[in-house]
């Protein structure tokens, strides 16, 4: 697994799995955990104080080396310049659909605000599909934020004007 995110939620559902009728071995999983974190954080900031700032910033240029430094809060660029880059990246996509995107802020509880801007072509499926690629590139670079909101998107209208429905696949079963 080279994905931190993935690797964070498995080591959750694996403490998760344990014994519950013996809480001690939960725990020592736990201290374990912990103390690999320790070990793996205290790795990471050695690495940092002997990298310059070029090696530091390709350090950081790696998704998979980004993601960690981000969880042991060693990442060289702050959550607002982090999602300002993500941004960035989507902003040449977003200008294709004749929009933008501008931040609003981040409140206390975590949760950047976004604003999308522009037309979209006045296409409400362009604006979802550039909320979800925002969102992304967002999470992918800040996955320290709670939550992403993006204002300024309009849904797409069905037959009659109604909203469409979301399709879920996640647990839709494939036909054999």
């Amino acid at each position: 697994m080279a994905d931190a995110g993935a690797v964070a939620e498995r080591v959750e559902q694996l403490l998760g799995e344990l014994d519950h009728e013996r809480p001690q071995v939960r725990e020592i999983a736990a201290e374990l955990v912990r103390t690999l974190m320790g070990l793996y954080g205290a790795g990471l900031t050695r690495v940092t104080e002997l990298a310059d700032e070029r090696g530091l910033d390709a350090l950081a240029a790696d998704p998979l080396v980004s993601s960690l430094l981000v969880l042991h809060d060693l990442h060289p660029r702050d959550t607002e310049q982090r999602v300002a880059a993500a941004l960035d990246e989507v902003r040449p996509y977003l200008g294709s659909h004749a929009g933008d995107v501008e931040v609003v802020g981040i409140d206390d509880e975590g949760v950047l605000r976004l604003r999308l801007t522009g037309t979209c072509d006045g296409c409400p499926s362009s604006a979802v599909t550039a909320k979800y690629a925002i969102e992304d590139a967002v999470r992918a670079a800040a996955p320290e934020l709670t939550g992403v909101e993006v204002a300024g998107v309009a849904e797409p209208a069905g037959p009659g004007g109604r909203p469409l429905l979301p399709l879920d696949t996640v647990d839709c079963p494939v036909p054999r």
